[in-house]
C-alpha cells in the first residue's frame, strides 16, 4: 500500500507563510481574479468590451488637495480687482468653511492671456500657462461640501460619504487591464503625506477587491512593501521552496481535479511573480535620460518628489496601466502641505505651485510629442475653490468655497484651448452651465467607452453606479 507521507505542515499555513513575500497590497488586486477565472472561459483579466468605441484608453489625474483657488489660478475676474476691499453682499449666506466673512480680495497674481486660445492663466502658474492651447477648462465646478474629507470623497467617488467605489475603481471593473503585469490602477499619493481621508480615496467599497487602487510608496525605494525576497534568502533556496510549493499544488490539483478556485489561484500566484520584475521595471525612472529629468524638474527640491511621481506615472501609462492618480499635497499640516490657503493664500500658493506646475505641464507636453495624449485622458482636479472674499477682515487668506471652482480635461475626444462655463462676476456662484460632480464623471466615463446609466453593480438590492441617479456628459466640450 502506498501512503503519502503526512507534510510537516499544513498547506493552508504554508501557503499563508509564503504568500506575505509577495506585498498585502498586491494580494488585494489578485486573489479576486480567481473568482473571475473561475466563473466562465476565455482569457479573463484582459481588456473587456466597451458600451461603444472610446476616445480614450486611459485616465492619468492630478489630483490637488486642499482647495485651489480659481480665482487666483484660472478663473480671470476683472469685477473683483474692481471691488477689491469692499464688502460683499448680496450672495446670501457665507459659505466659507469657518464663517469668518472677510472683504473682497483681487487676485493676489497678475492674470494674461495665453497662446492662440487667449485662455486668462495667473503667474502663479507658467508651465501650465503654456499648456493652455492643449487645455479644456471648466469654470463652472460645483461640489457638496466645504468640508476636505466628504468634498475629497466626492471628487474620487462621487459620494460625500466613504464605502463608495472610486471613480478608477468603476473603470478597473468596466474596462478591465490591458497589461497582465501591473495593476489596471495605480495611486501615486504625495511624498508628503496622504490626502484627507486616506486610502479610502482610492478603495473599491462593494465592488470587488481587486478593483481597489494598488499605491506606491512614493516616499521609499521599494514601491511596494515585501515585493522583493529578502536578502537573507539566496536564490538557491527561493528556487527550493518554490519547487516544494509546485510540488504541493500538484498533488492538490491531482486530488481535487474540479476545484477550479484552486487552479485560478495558482495562475493568480504565477502573475504575482511576474510583477515582482515589472514593478521594479517600470518604477525604474533612474534609466530615463537626464533631459527628461530635468524637463520633469526632477533635480528641483521644490518639488518635494512630486515630479518623479509624474514621470513615474508617464512610464506607467505607456505601459498598459489602465488609470493612474496622482495626488499633489497631503492632509492638513502646520506649516500646510496641501492648497489650504486660510492663513496667506499667496504663502501657500507660491509652496503649492513649486511642487506641481513644472511637473505636470511637463508630463502633459510629454504625453503629446509621444503621440499618447492622443488615447490619454488628462484629468486635473481639486476638491473645490476658494472664497472671493477674506478669510476674515483685513487677512490675506481665502477660505473653503464649494458652489464655484475650476478643473481641467486635455487629451482624447477633448477640445482643445477651450473654456465651458463661467461663475458669476467674483467667482462665488455658478454663472453658466452648472457641472456637478456626476456631470463630471459621466463625461470621463463616456470618453473611455462607458455609458454611466450602464456601469452597475448589484449591492443591497441596488443597481449602484459611479453616478448614483444624477449625471449628464458634457457633450459641448467633446470633439
Amino acid at each position: 500500500m502506498n501512503i503519502s507521507p503526512t507534510p510537516l505542515l499544513s498547506r493552508r499555513h504554508f501557503l499563508s507563510n509564503t504568500a506575505h513575500g509577495l506585498g498585502s497590497v498586491a494580494l488585494a488586486w489578485l486573489l479576486q481574479r480567481e473568482q473571475a477565472r473561475a466563473a466562465g472561459p476565455g482569457p479573463v483579466g484582459a481588456a473587456l468590451k466597451p458600451h461603444f468605441a472610446p476616445r480614450a484608453k486611459r485616465v492619468v489625474q492630478i489630483f490637488c488637495c486642499g482647495g485651489v483657488s480659481h480665482l487666483d489660478t484660472f478663473d480671470y475676474k476683472p469685477e473683483l480687482e474692481r471691488m477689491h476691499g469692499k464688502t460683499l453682499e448680496g450672495k446670501g449666506e457665507n459659505l466659507g468653511f469657518f464663517g469668518q466673512p472677510g472683504k473682497l480680495m483681487k487676485s493676489v497674481y497678475p492674470f494674461r492671456q495665453r497662446g492662440q486660445s487667449g485662455s486668462w492663466v495667473s503667474d502663479l502658474l507658467p508651465h501650465l500657462a503654456g499648456c493652455a492651447d492643449d487645455l479644456c477648462f471648466i469654470h463652472s465646478m460645483f461640489a457638496k461640501s466645504n468640508n476636505h474629507t466628504p468634498a475629497t470623497f466626492q471628487m474620487n467617488s462621487g459620494f460625500t460619504l466613504n464605502g463608495f467605489p472610486s471613480l478608477g475603481a468603476w473603470l478597473s471593473y468596466g474596462l478591465g487591464t490591458e497589461n497582465e503585469n501591473l495593476p489596471v490602477f495605480v495611486v501615486l499619493p504625495d511624498p508628503r503625506g496622504l490626502p484627507a481621508g486616506g486610502s479610502i480615496n482610492w478603495a473599491s467599497g462593494f465592488l470587488p477587491a481587486n478593483h481597489q487602487g494598488v499605491p506606491f510608496r512614493t516616499n521609499s525605494g521599494e514601491p511596494i512593501v515585501d515585493l522583493n525576497t529578502p536578502a537573507g534568502i539566496t536564490a538557491a533556496n527561493r528556487n527550493s521552496d518554490l519547487q516544494l510549493l509546485a510540488a504541493m499544488n500538484r498533488e492538490f490539483a491531482d486530488a481535487h481535479p474540479t476545484d477550479n478556485a484552486f487552479a485560478a489561484r495558482l495562475r493568480s500566484y504565477e502573475l504575482a511573480a511576474r510583477m515582482q520584475t515589472s514593478i521594479p521595471e517600470a518604477t525604474n525612472v533612474e534609466e530615463e535620460s537626464a533631459a527628461t529629468k530635468a524637463f520633469y524638474g526632477l533635480g528641483d527640491a521644490r518639488n518635494k518628489g512630486f515630479a518623479r511621481n509624474c514621470l513615474l506615472a508617464r512610464r506607467l501609462l505607456e505601459r498598459g496601466v489602465r488609470f493612474v492618480q496622482i495626488i499633489n499635497g497631503g492632509s492638513f499640516g502646520s506649516p500646510r502641505i496641501n492648497w489650504d490657503g486660510h492663513e496667506n493664500l499667496k504663502e501657500n500658493h507660491d509652496t503649492q505651485a513649486a511642487t506641481m506646475d513644472q511637473p505636470v505641464a511637463a508630463l502633459i507636453q510629454d504625453l503629446k510629442q509621444r503621440g499618447m495624449l492622443e488615447d490619454t485622458l488628462f484629468v486635473w482636479s481639486t476638491e473645490f475653490g476658494r472664497s472671493p472674499s477674506t478669510q476674515g477682515i483685513d487677512a490675506p487668506g481665502r477660505d473653503h468655497h464649494p458652489t464655484a471652482f475650476t478643473c481641467f480635461l486635455a487629451g482624447a475626444g477633448i477640445k482643445k484651448g477651450y473654456h465651458y462655463g463661467s461663475s458669476d462676476e467674483v467667482g462665488y456662484f455658478v454663472g453658466n452651465n452648472k457641472v456637478t460632480i456626476p456631470d463630471f464623471h459621466a463625461t470621463i466615463l463616456h470618453l473611455l467607452g462607458l455609458d454611466h446609466e450602464r456601469l452597475t453593480y448589484y449591492h443591497n438590492g441596488i443597481n449602484r453606479r459611479l453616478t448614483d441617479v444624477h449625471g449628464q456628459v458634457l457633450s459641448d466640450i467633446l470633439v
